[in-house]
């Protein structure tokens, strides 16, 4: 993932939170409710920013596993790979690996 997808990840994460915040301010609940309803917002825009990510990697571990089987030759498994790689998003590819 590059530094900027980062950067908007992180604002977009940011702004809900901040909207949750406001959101209850003025709200008559008590301090554990609007507690909870930023933990959810946060939680929510979290699950959101990177969802995207989690089924690409899904459907890249059911190729994997597939290649692993080993009952595809050589040329099989790198077309099955590079088909997968073409199929997912940028972010994916582009991931450093640490």
């Amino acid at each position: 993932m590059s530094n900027q997808d980062n950067t908007d990840r992180y604002i977009s994460i940011a702004r809900a939170c901040l909207r949750a915040i406001n959101d209850t301010a003025s709200d008559s609940g008590s301090r554990e409710e609007k507690i909870q309803a930023v933990y959810g917002a946060i939680d929510e825009a979290f699950q959101a920013e990177f969802a995207e990510q989690r089924q690409a990697m899904a459907v890249m571990a059911s190729v994997l596993e597939r290649i692993a089987s080993g009952h595809l030759d050589g040329n099989e498994a790198a077309k099955l790979a590079r088909i997968t790689l073409d199929q997912n998003p940028k972010t994916i590819r582009q991931a450093s690996m640490h």
